[in-house]
């Protein structure tokens, strides 16, 4: 899928869909609550009340710049606590490739922040050696992420996603470490969203008037814009998680903002009553 914001370009790559596994990620978002929100229905759920998500990256060209914003799963990892996320094998890589994108010809990775799904195809295993999977780019993570990840991924799963994801693209002299309010480029500034991890960043475009919010794990799901309080179950804060949404949401709200989430499509942001509704876009206009 593809949207054009001014001069820039976004396209998305999809590594995985879900149905369901409500539960694992937002525990308050039963089957019957989200049946409530038919505004939900059919693209954000199913008629049952059941999220749908995807695990995405989105790939911003401006005309200077080719960077992909995160990096999903990746292949052939190991540790992850979700079964389903080891020992991956999937074409993706293959797959930017063919859409004429090609891993040699992105300038910059940008993390929003360094969660397992986020951070996976920064490398590739290549002679039992982790590798960048953009040799010629910049990865652009924020110090904020950065240092609390470096200092506090002690437990095993954690520790597996830095040290196969992370610390080779350091290693390797690739890294580059930012404030959370950076502005990368003419088109491209980074918003401090923190909440969901310490240092969680959210992407502004902007192009010739034109504007889109990539909105990272600020929030899952559009549920979320509903009930502001429903918090993910891997928020390092979930009080500031709450916050930073109805700040982020309030900003965008009702303007013609293209917004993309972590792991929901796009759309725009409408209030509704004390709270939000988020209106996807139809297809044909994407």
């Amino acid at each position: 899928m593809q949207w054009t914001v001014g001069e820039v370009r976004i396209t998305k790559f999809v590594e995985m869909e879900t149905v369901g596994s409500t539960r694992f990620i937002l525990p308050l978002a039963s089957h019957e609550e989200i049946q409530k929100l038919p505004w939900l229905i059919p693209h954000f759920a199913t008629d049952e009340g059941r999220l749908k998500m995807s695990i995405h990256s989105l790939v911003v060209e401006t005309p200077s710049r080719r960077i992909i914003v995160d990096t999903g799963l990746g292949n052939d990892k190991q540790g992850r606590n979700v079964p389903t996320w080891n020992n991956r094998n999937t074409p993706f890589l293959e797959m930017m490739t063919a859409a004429g994108l090609a891993p040699d010809s992105i300038d910059t990775v940008l993390c929003t922040h360094l969660h397992v799904d986020h951070v996976g195809w920064n490398t590739r295993l290549n002679g039992g050696q982790w590798v960048p999977s953009f040799p010629k780019a910049r990865y652009v993570f924020g110090k904020t992420e950065y240092d609390y990840w470096r200092d506090h991924s002690t437990e095993p799963d954690k520790a597996a996603v830095f040290n196969d994801s992370v610390k080779p693209i350091v290693d390797a002299g690739l890294a580059e470490l930012i404030p959370s309010d950076h502005r990368l480029c003419e088109e491209i500034s980074m918003i401090p969203t923190p909440g969901h991890s310490p240092g969680h960043m959210s992407v502004l475009i902007r192009s010739r008037g034109e504007q889109a919010l990539l909105a990272g794990d600020a929030a899952h799901h559009p549920c979320q814009m509903a009930h502001l309080d429903w918090c993910s179950t891997v928020d390092s804060d979930p009080q500031q998680s709450a916050g930073t949404r109805r700040e982020l949401f309030s900003r965008f709200a009702d303007t013609p903002t293209l917004v993309i989430g972590g792991h929901f499509s796009g759309g725009h942001i409408r209030r509704d009553g004390d709270a939000f509704r988020f209106v996807a876009l139809d297809e044909t206009q994407s």
